[in-house]
């Protein structure tokens, strides 16, 4: 996605006479603003826009340019509101299309993909032939359309990474369960057995203190 416009060009022609008088009102500023863009001295003609700026503060050219300057200088968020401003303060369909165009590339390169398409949208609501802005806004909806996509497969990602861990648990817990109660009964039969064993223990020494308490027979008297 490119910018496109990014000096406005001030034609000579009675529709563009009133704009090129506000262009007039920002002066030797303006001038030194637009030569220094053209030099690719972003930083230093962002200040003389601003400076001129001051002189014609509703000059919606100087806005859309200094949306321009903020854009080189990676400026998007301050772009967009400059881009804004243009809008605002023009009448002019042509120079508020570009600045619609040029905010949805802003968008674009903060990943804000729903504003951006708006700003596409808008754009070609005031010039349906723009091939750029048609071309960006196909491209802003199939990536729109394929985070979606993405998300949806996360979610049931998860959903199905959560149900696989509740089955894990739950075949955890089924088989802790018969082990402990195989130990229960363990326990118990160690227990009975140890209780019969004491018991045959003392029935044989019973038997065998009975035996000895018995009287002996005497010798046989001739």
């Amino acid at each position: 996605m490119t910018t496109k416009h990014l000096t406005y060009v001030f034609l000579v022609s009675s529709a563009f006479s009133p704009l090129m008088l506000l262009a007039q009102s920002g002066g030797k500023d303006l001038r030194e603003a637009n030569k220094l863009y053209k030099e690719k001295k972003f930083d230093q003609s962002l200040q003389a826009y601003n400076k001129a700026l001051q002189a014609a503060p509703n000059n919606s050219t100087i806005n859309y340019n200094i949306g321009n300057a903020n854009f080189r200088n990676n400026k998007f968020e301050n772009a967009v509101n400059d881009y804004d401003n243009t809008v605002s303060n023009t009448n002019d369909n042509t120079l508020k299309q570009n600045a619609y165009y040029n905010k949805g590339v802003s968008f674009s390169k903060q990943k804000k993909l729903p504003e951006s398409i708006e700003a596409y949208k808008d754009a070609l609501k005031l010039n349906g032939n723009d091939k750029e802005a048609r071309e960006n806004l196909q491209k802003a909806l199939m990536e729109q359309k394929q985070q979606q996509q993405q998300q949806q497969q996360n979610k049931q990602d998860n959903k199905k990474d959560n149900k696989k861990d509740q089955d894990k648990k739950q075949d955890q817990k089924q088989d802790q369960q018969p082990k402990e109660q195989q130990s229960k009964l363990n326990k118990q039969q160690v227990e009975q057995l140890l209780q019969a064993l004491q018991q045959k223990e003392k029935e044989v020494q019973k038997k065998m203190q009975q035996k000895d308490a018995s009287p002996t027979q005497p010798d046989k008297d001739w």
